[in-house]
């Protein structure tokens, strides 16, 4: 059987696809058994129709309708009240970025009433924290199961919020390591000599230094010198660097 015989024309294919996808894009109606209606933002017409079937066939209680952009989710604004929460899905996008962030700004204080959850491909600290700072509800990395999804989006739908265990474990070795470093540096320098070396680490100059912490600049100088003298540096930088070697979990970074 040669290959041309099974094979779809190309024009049979062209005849079919767009009466297929307009089909895939209409708006779903919604079913009085389901206990709850999802919206899902996301601009990739593969990911979000597969997304949506996969919460289906896990959930028959739960219907999903897409959207291809907020944009269009606004204009369905006569359909808003019937929506449980929003799933904005940004993909491969870091919700650090200028524009995700204030599209998930945006999208949060619009639609108080409405949680959003935000689903994206990085389980990365930074990010969870930054979308939980604008708004977000909840943040389910794509890493998890379908199952773990849909039980995500319960617990956010009845007020909690889930963040990734991966992200936990992040915050619980990071809140370790400051400690360990803590206690090191204690055990180096006085308390307010380590006051000085995290204002260096900061880059802040002497002034600054002595108004934050309460000083004359002159005990700041002091404390400077006797700091260069423990770590036989020659210089405030050099101080800066042999601390951030001694101690690369950056403390002040996580303080800031």
């Amino acid at each position: 059987m040669g290959i041309a015989n099974t094979a779809i024309k190309s024009n049979d294919f062209l005849s079919i696809a767009p009466n297929h996808l307009r089909a895939i894009e209409r708006p779903v109606a919604v079913n009085q058994e389901h206990s709850r209606v999802l919206a899902l933002i996301d601009p990739r017409a593969l990911d979000r129709e597969c997304f949506a079937q996969g919460m289906r066939l896990q959930d028959a209680t739960t219907e999903i309708t897409p959207f291809a952009s907020i944009q269009d989710w606004k204009l369905a604004h006569d359909r808003h009240a019937q929506f449980s929460a929003i799933l904005f899905n940004i993909g491969g996008r870091r919700v650090t970025d200028p524009v995700v962030a204030d599209e998930l700004a945006k999208l949060a204080n619009e639609f108080k009433s409405i949680p959003v959850i935000v689903l994206a491909d990085t389980d990365d600290l930074a990010q969870i924290l930054k979308a939980l700072e604008l708004g977000a509800r909840s943040y389910i990395p794509t890493s998890v199961g379908i199952t773990v999804c849909v039980e995500a989006i319960g617990l956010a739908l009845a007020g909690g919020v889930f963040v990734p265990a991966s992200s936990v474990m992040g915050v619980r070795q990071m809140l370790t390591t400051q400690n360990e470093a803590a206690r090191q540096m204690a055990g180096m320098f006085t308390g307010r000599q380590t006051e000085v070396v995290e204002a260096l680490r900061r880059g802040k100059a002497n002034k600054i230094i002595a108004y934050e912490l309460d000083l004359r600049e002159s005990t700041v100088k002091v404390h400077i010198r006797n700091i260069m003298r423990k770590l036989k540096a020659t210089n405030r930088t050099e101080v800066a660097c042999k601390i951030n070697d001694m101690f690369p979990s950056d403390m002040s970074a996580a303080r800031a």
